[in-house]
């Protein structure tokens, strides 16, 4: 019998890698990063994903939509200090679902891998109405990108 392949947790071919330097108010009294700054991190990587491949919230606002976070994980595996680079590798997550899902990795700059997580995002229009149906211009984007 052939296992079924859950195609809303496959990543899509669509990944971005984004550096930044870790700033001195961006650490604790520890000297680490704090680790709310992540959600900051994983936001810098969504947003250059948008700018790369044309969903930028910018995008998704002229077309009528938000998308909020209803969901996030963050796996903390090492820390960053003051003066990292770190690389954030942001990768959507094909789904059919009317909704946005992001996996990240965070690497120093040995490549250690530091973080990993994922965020869901949902759409809802300018009257704050969930969308239960994946709007049309998402569906046309995930079309030009060879999306299911």
């Amino acid at each position: 019998m052939k296992s079924k392949v859950n195609r809303d947790t496959q990543p899509s071919h669509l990944t971005v890698t984004h550096e930044t330097r870790v700033r001195f108010n961006e650490t604790d009294a520890l000297g680490i990063v704090w680790h709310g700054n992540y959600l900051k991190y994983f936001e810098d990587g969504r947003e250059a994903f948008g700018r790369k491949h044309g969903l930028s919230y910018l995008d998704i606002e002229q077309n009528g939509f938000y998308t909020p976070i209803v969901k996030s994980m963050i796996e903390h595996l090492a820390p960053l200090k003051f003066g990292d680079i770190a690389t954030i590798k942001t990768t959507l997550i094909n789904t059919r679902a009317a909704k946005l899902i992001f996996r990240y990795e965070i690497n120093d700059q040995h490549d250690t891998l530091v973080c990993k997580g994922e965020t869901t995002q949902v759409f809802i229009d300018t009257k704050k109405d969930l969308a239960i149906i994946a709007p049309a211009f998402f569906k046309t984007w995930k079309a030009q990108h060879n999306l299911d």
